[in-house]
């Protein structure tokens, strides 16, 4: 794993932390200083309603500390009801979350652009 992608498991989670490094890289470069947090849906919603002030969990949270650091949290427990909602394996999910929450991480927001760069990514990586 690079040096530069940092995964707190403040869940017990399986991760392929080389898919998890190799997705990083594509979408925000080798450089980028990524910190990815799995935990759980009380700290998710404290987050959401400090941050978007939404008082409920939500699967993902992306936030850019600078240019070229940023943090990614994500709830699996959140993320496994949102995986069946679309029909999707958990893991093939969780890595559909990090490339959104990696796009946002370089400034887009949601949208036609932001669209298109992430089905460019989940193409690369058959997510």
């Amino acid at each position: 794993m690079s040096s530069q992608t940092k995964i707190t498991k403040k869940q017990r989670v399986k991760s392929n932390n080389a898919r998890f490094a190799a997705i990083k890289k594509a979408a925000l470069g080798k450089k980028y200083k990524l910190s990815l947090v799995f935990t759980d849906p009380a700290e998710m919603r404290k987050l959401n309603l400090i941050y978007r002030d939404k008082n409920e969990p939500t699967d993902i949270l992306s936030f850019p500390l600078s240019d070229t650091e940023g943090e990614i949290f994500i709830s699996r427990s959140v993320a496994r009801k949102e995986a069946v909602k679309f029909g999707r394996p958990l893991n093939n999910f969780i890595e559909f979350l990090l490339i959104h929450g990696c796009v946002h991480l370089k400034g887009y927001d949601h949208g036609d652009k932001m669209e298109l760069i992430e089905k460019q990514l989940r193409k690369k990586f058959k997510v």
